[in-house]
């Protein structure tokens, strides 16, 4: 007598998609998303891993966890700040509530008072100007590299950038200046040494093709010794003699001082020295979205606005919205990760250590991002064995935590404390993992 087939009690998939928290699913998830959950729960099942009567249960299991997009919320417990494999910048609540009100229908280019056309982005330009009134005008751009890309290729295509050597920098996933550069058919006049540029390098090589002078700063390295540079307070007496444009690329983005960063470049204080344009991020140290921000007398910043490659990097709603949010309301994430208090981390941290029977040790976190490089932030880490590191990356809710000493350190500065209690779960399970 034949046996019959577990198999046969696997629901079948029209079951499944009637099921009423499916059919809400698939409002929320896409029907793509929704079929490809379907069919993994039936085929585990035709494997033998999952009990064909547990098809159900874990398919709706999988459903509650589930997104449309592949990407998955982590827990930055590395003590880096501007994280960049982590997206850089979290965004505050205002932000991310400014961002979720511009995803449907607003008034990005609209007068609704005449209902006739408005120009784009006012808000969020009135915010930086408000936030930094050193600027006469300001220019969002999709990111920072595209606000130094505009700006060169307005002012210097078919003409030269004046930037020192020590200031060629190349920046991440391997993106270097000098190809930046002559991708917006200006020619790179390189004046100086990699360690040492004085005045009469610039001097020397301005002249009638001269586009811009450029100043670069060096963001993620520190050369120390026997070194010179020239600043912009310099530089302004010898751009007005020749009359050409003094261009600042400050890449993170900071619109004023930080004490805790004093050889970090703000905004208004570059302006305040003399540059004509300032071009720097909107994520990093300002701590909002990716975008590239564009300050400075609005003679210049009209011309890049009316050039042709303005539309092709201008910022959409979305970005405009979060950044506004992030100039105009509270310290975001970023800002209070990096004046967070040690003895409140090292409370936390103790409090962590001691749940799991753990010890906590003297952490310094980092801003990361290239900002402030061998610039420590003083903290605390709970010292956990490294078979954890793994197991809290892919647990649930995702963990990243440093390895370091063959220790893996959890630095809670970047962990928002409402996260807390989600982030010792965290840690439970994966030190029952591995034993």
């Amino acid at each position: 007598m034949s046996q019959i087939d577990p198999r046969r009690g696997i629901p079948r998939t029209d079951a499944l998609l009637a099921l009423p928290e499916v059919l809400s699913a698939r409002t929320r998830l896409g029907d793509h998303v929704v079929h490809a959950l379907v069919r993994d729960a039936q085929e585990r099942a035709r494997r033998g891993d999952l009990d064909p009567e547990q098809v159900k249960s874990s398919l709706l299991e999988q459903l509650s966890h589930s997104s449309a997009t592949s990407l998955r919320p982590v827990l930055n417990a590395t003590g880096v700040v501007v994280h960049t494999n982590l997206g850089r910048a979290p965004l505050s609540k205002a932000a991310v509530d400014a961002l979720v009100a511009a995803s449907g229908y607003v008034d990005v280019e609209l007068d609704l008072t005449t209902g006739a056309r408005s120009k784009r982005g006012v808000a969020t330009r009135a915010a930086l100007l408000t936030a930094c009134p050193a600027a006469e005008d300001a220019l969002v751009v999709n990111n920072g590299a595209a606000a130094l890309v505009l700006a060169t290729t307005a002012l210097a295509a078919g003409k030269e950038v004046v930037v020192s050597r020590g200031e060629l920098i190349e920046i991440g996933a391997g993106f270097r200046l000098p190809d930046l550069i002559a991708s917006t058919g200006a020619t790179l006049r390189e004046v100086g040494t990699t360690n040492r540029t004085h005045l009469r390098d610039y001097a020397e090589a301005l002249g009638p093709q001269t586009g811009c002078i450029l100043k670069v700063h060096p963001s993620n390295f520190v050369v120390h010794g026997f070194t010179a540079a020239v600043g912009l307070r310099e530089l302004r007496p010898l751009a007005n003699q020749h009359e050409v444009p003094l261009v600042a690329d400050l890449g993170s983005g900071l619109l004023g001082p930080d004490p805790l960063l004093p050889d970090e470049p703000d905004a208004a204080t570059a302006l305040s020295d003399g540059a004509d344009v300032v071009t720097a991020s909107g994520d990093k140290l300002l701590g909002g979205p990716q975008a590239g921000m564009v300050l400075g007398r609005a003679e210049i910043l009209t011309r890049l606005a009316r050039h042709p490659l303005a539309r092709a990097v201008r910022a959409d709603k979305l970005t405009l919205a979060a950044l506004e949010a992030t100039v105009a309301g509270a310290a975001p994430p970023v800002t209070r990760a990096l004046h967070a208090d040690p003895g409140q981390l090292r409370a936390r941290a103790e409090r962590l250590a001691a749940a799991v029977g753990a010890t906590v040790i003297a952490h310094d976190g980092r801003v990361g991002g290239g900002g402030a490089p061998g610039v420590p932030l003083a903290g605390w880490a709970v010292r956990l064995p490294e078979a954890a590191a793994a197991a809290l990356r892919t647990g649930e809710p995702a963990v990243l935590p440093r390895v370091h000493d063959a220790a893996c350190l959890l630095d809670l500065r970047c962990v928002p404390e409402a996260d807390d209690e989600r982030l010792l779960a965290a840690v439970r399970t994966a030190l029952d993992r591995i034993g």
